[in-house]
């Protein structure tokens, strides 16, 4: 049984070859519709407890969120953070002790099973906490990979070009959410670009070639403690991702994501959009010592319908090398 509060009764399923489906129409209709990141989550986990030879479970799976508004999810990464949590409570629940790692491979091949598009990056912010720098590996090679091998040695095994390191937080800037109020789709984002042609034309060479380059030298600076130099790139990405929007008409930048950022420029900061655009939320960050301007940016924020979140960055958890 599964019960979460964005649904509206309890989904009962049961196990049919290595499977969940829902026990009646209305089960299997909720628990697609609402918890397909959950349900592929626990029959990850109960493919690695059978390949381990482990005695299978019954489970009870109650799923619990602040990340919305009236059932409106604010795009936060919240369907990452829950499969990450449900991979954690599963595999426990299993007698099944995974280093943090993982985890992570776990989560990303439940959330690739249903979408391979998105970067696995709100899986690893919830596995590891913190500020940090993730490099995603190439889900269908990964997802290839766990079923020619299986799960267990997916888990051991180099996967290609994955990599995450811890980053110390950025130095005199402080962080700051807005929510548009607009929800967006990552996924029907990055199908818009496959239905434009854009991928392979010279608009998309430039687009990797300059998100390569900002996303370093934002990451140099975040380890110098350059602050202004990290603005700087802030401010770079949004003018990338401007350029993209124009190349291929998709929306990225809303009026409320624009507004977001521009107040938050005047203030003496930069913002971006979070994820791929299209809604939902902006970051932006700020010099620590700018309280007026923040004050400032907030109002402005609200006047524009922008919903100024009470979020703090996550307590750090060790990144090691723990295959």
């Amino acid at each position: 049984m599964i019960v979460s509060d964005l649904l509206p009764e309890p989904v009962r399923m049961r196990w049919r070859d290595g499977l969940l489906i829902g026990c009646g129409p209305e089960d299997e209709r909720w628990a697609r519709a609402g918890l397909g990141h959950v349900v592929s989550a626990i029959e990850v986990v109960d493919r690695l407890r059978d390949e381990r030879g482990l005695p299978a479970v019954t489970l009870h799976v109650a799923v619990s969120s602040r990340l919305h508004e009236g059932g409106t999810k604010f795009g936060l990464g919240s369907s990452g953070a829950v499969t990450v949590a449900t991979v954690d409570a599963v595999a426990a629940c299993c007698g099944m002790e995974l280093s943090a790692e993982a985890r992570f491979r776990l989560a990303l091949l439940a959330t690739a099973r249903i979408d391979p598009g998105p970067s696995g990056g709100d899986l690893a912010a919830s596995t590891w906490g913190g500020w940090i720098a993730y490099r995603a590996p190439d889900r269908a090679a990964v997802l290839e990979a766990a079923r020619r091998r299986g799960l267990d040695e997916a888990l051991r095994a180099p996967w290609p070009d994955f990599e995450v390191r811890p980053l110390p937080s950025p130095a005199g800037l402080t962080l700051v959410v807005g929510w548009t109020g607009r929800p967006a789709s990552t996924s029907a984002l990055v199908s818009g670009l496959a239905a434009r042609d854009w991928r392979g034309s010279p608009s998309h060479r430039e687009f990797l070639t300059r998100s390569e380059s900002c996303v370093q030298a934002a990451t140099r600076a975040i380890e110098r403690g350059d602050r202004t130099e990290l603005l700087h790139q802030i401010r770079t990405a949004r003018q990338v991702m401007a350029r993209l929007d124009e190349d291929t008409g998709l929306g990225i930048f809303t009026p409320g994501l624009r507004a977001l950022c521009d107040f938050a420029e005047a203030a003496g900061g930069a913002a971006k959009p979070s994820g791929a655009g299209g809604g939902d939320c902006g970051i932006a960050l700020l010099p620590t010592e700018a309280e007026a301007e923040l004050t400032r940016m907030r109002t402005h924020w609200r006047a524009a319908g922008i919903v100024p979140l009470p979020i703090r960055t996550a307590d750090r958890k060790d990144v090691r090398d723990d295959r």
